[in-house]
């Protein structure tokens, strides 16, 4: 989702110039996007040059109100039907961090574990104390919140997993013995196997 598609939303309930988008625009995202009025206008303009949408009028202050057209609207529904893919990320900074510590040694993966969910609860523990000082018809922000405590109780469901699966994988091989069953001399000739037609394969011993 861009800017684009925010005002296309906000222009389906009725005409509006660019401060009150701003204003609309924040207070229906919770707060958790804000713009700049240069950013709301620029964005207009290039609507306006798709024929998106298009002027209304003035109001008593001089400012232009902008109103979808037919296309922007087909183009609001088009964007509104469509699935958000999901892409999970191969780059996750925790992850990474407990894979190299586990590939490398170069740290306790357990004490990542451990330091991490003490982050994280605390991050739980501010959403939780947010939502009771967030008023039950701020339908935004209280959502904005469901979904940062959601993603902080998966994050901790999946430390636990970590922890778990550390616990029961097998103790790390010596570095000294992952060879030992390869103790063959290597630098002596080796027997060859040779076949003549109509008898049993003999070894060479040259």
């Amino acid at each position: 989702m861009g800017i684009r598609e925010g005002l296309l939303a906000l222009l389906a309930s009725g005409p509006s110039h660019g401060y009150q988008l701003k204003v609309d625009f924040e207070a229906a995202t919770g707060d958790a996007w804000s713009l700049n009025v240069g950013q709301v206008y620029s964005t207009l303009q290039r609507l306006e040059r798709d024929e998106l949408v298009e002027v209304d009028n003035a109001d008593d202050e001089g400012r232009i109100a902008y109103r979808l057209t037919a296309a922007g609207r087909e183009e609001l529904a088009d964007w509104l039907a469509r699935p958000v893919p999901r892409k999970v990320s191969n780059r996750d900074e925790v992850s990474m961090k407990l894979l190299l510590a586990i590939a490398g040694g170069s740290g306790d993966p357990r004490r990542i574990v451990a330091i991490q969910r003490q982050s994280t609860m605390g991050d739980l523990q501010d959403y939780t104390h947010l939502r009771t000082r967030t008023e039950p018809d701020d339908i935004a922000w209280n959502l904005h919140l469901d979904r940062l405590a959601i993603r902080s109780e998966a994050e901790l469901r999946w430390l636990d997993r970590v922890e778990r699966r550390l616990e029961e994988r097998p103790p790390p091989e010596p570095r000294d013995a992952r060879h030992d069953g390869e103790s063959v001399d290597r630098g002596g000739p080796r027997p060859t196997t040779t076949t003549t037609p109509g008898t049993a394969p003999t070894e060479d011993h040259r």
